[in-house]
């Protein structure tokens, strides 16, 4: 733990005053209001009361830049700023010409603000194909097995959104570049919870947005770019110029780094929780706050199941990101009702999402599982679900 660490969960959880309201279990979907949010957002108000709010707004903008390069140690000319993952994603594979190589290989965990985004390239001439289960977890191997010399793209999820696989990235993007392949990494549910280091997993392309483990709010997505002076990218704006307060408008030029990547203006709001965000982040160990996740995942998951729940959850340590799925059919139900005890969690379709971070400790798994256990009992008594208080 570095001299500037705060400690697990102790030090960081009294930043979110909210959490005494709250058990916030939903860091997957969102995170969870913090001081340095309020702070930053009451900072905006007043840039905005006085002259020169532009001039802050971009000071934000490129601090944001910076601190997500020092998290992920690329250098701040690699990461271009967009408003969402499927942008920026976009921005990775517009220049792509699926001439010779034609496929595009991802796998149906993929996110699908994502995965979309690669089944439009399919009208550019590219192929999309699936490896893995259609339901199920993905794994390394299924990637390994399906890489071919016709692959021109790899597209895997550090941590997979659902049912929180965690890939073995370095070992996939060995195997792509291997065959002449590139890759891309969505990290939006990795960023903020566990190491990433851009150079280890050696990928091409690495996208993650502030909304979720970072801390921050959506509206502003990263994109890493290891070559990032290559060919132009078919959606530009004003911010991908190389002097873009030249405001001319007949001429379109691109840096030689991964702002070329870049469109309009991103969300000023946005920006300055972003930087709130990463600052809390910054002051982690994110070794230490994964295993410290990991310890909390391990727990939720043996009391749920000897609560008679079924818990999805990978058998390895290392397979896991920082969320475990509960199987429920009426999942919106389960969460609503929950969200009523004062407990948020993330529903999806058949599962409810669980998501702990360095704020959470083992008070907020107890009241989870508690308040499950409560819901059941209503459940089986046909009390109404709604009229839980």
């Amino acid at each position: 733990m570095s001299a500037t660490a705060v400690p697990i969960p102790a030090g960081i959880r009294s930043r979110f005053p909210s959490l005494e309201q709250t058990v916030h279990l939903a860091a997957c979907s969102i995170g969870p209001r913090s001081t340095a949010m309020d702070e930053a957002l009451a900072a905006m108000l007043d840039d905005l009361s006085r002259p020169g709010f532009w001039s802050a707004a971009e000071e934000q903008v490129t601090d944001a830049r910076r601190r997500f390069a020092r998290l992920i140690d690329a250098h701040v000319d690699q990461v271009a700023i967009l408003p969402n993952v499927s942008v920026a994603a976009h921005q990775a594979v517009s220049s792509l010409r699926w001439r010779r190589r034609r496929d595009l290989l991802t796998t149906t965990a993929e996110f699908p603000g994502v995965a979309h985004v690669w089944l439009a390239q399919e009208n550019r001439g590219a192929r999309v194909r699936w490896c893995g289960p259609r339901a199920g977890r993905v794994s390394s191997t299924d990637y390994l097995r399906a890489i071919t010399t016709d692959t021109a793209l790899v597209s895997v999820p550090a941590v997979t959104h659902q049912d929180a696989t965690r890939l073995d990235i370095r070992r996939v993007t060995d195997a792509a570049h291997a065959a002449g392949a590139a890759v891309i990494v969505d990290a939006y549910q990795a960023a903020g919870v566990m190491p990433l280091n851009v150079d280890a997993l050696r990928c091409d392309y690495l996208m993650a947005g502030t909304g979720k483990y970072l801390l921050g709010l959506p509206g502003i997505a990263f994109l890493y770019a290891r070559h990032p002076n290559g060919p132009a990218p078919a959606l530009t704006g004003w911010l991908g110029r190389i002097d873009p307060h030249a405001f001319d408008a007949t001429r379109l030029d691109f840096p030689a780094h991964a702002r070329r990547l870049e469109t309009g203006t991103p969300s000023v709001s946005a920006a300055y929780a972003a930087v709130a965000g990463l600052s809390l982040i910054e002051d982690l160990d994110l070794t230490a706050v994964r295993e410290h996740t990991q310890r909390l995942l391990a727990c939720a998951a043996d009391r749920l199941t000897r609560q008679g729940e079924v818990v999805d959850l990978a058998r390895s340590v290392d397979e896991r990101g920082a969320h475990l799925t509960l199987r429920e059919p009426r999942a919106w139900a389960m969460a609503a009702w929950l969200e009523d005890q004062g407990i948020a969690v993330a529903p999806r379709r058949g599962v409810v999402r669980i998501a702990v971070h360095a704020y959470t400790d083992a008070g907020d798994i107890d009241a989870l599982c508690d308040a499950i256990a409560k819901y059941r009992i209503k459940s089986r008594s046909g009390t109404p679900i709604g009229a839980s208080r």
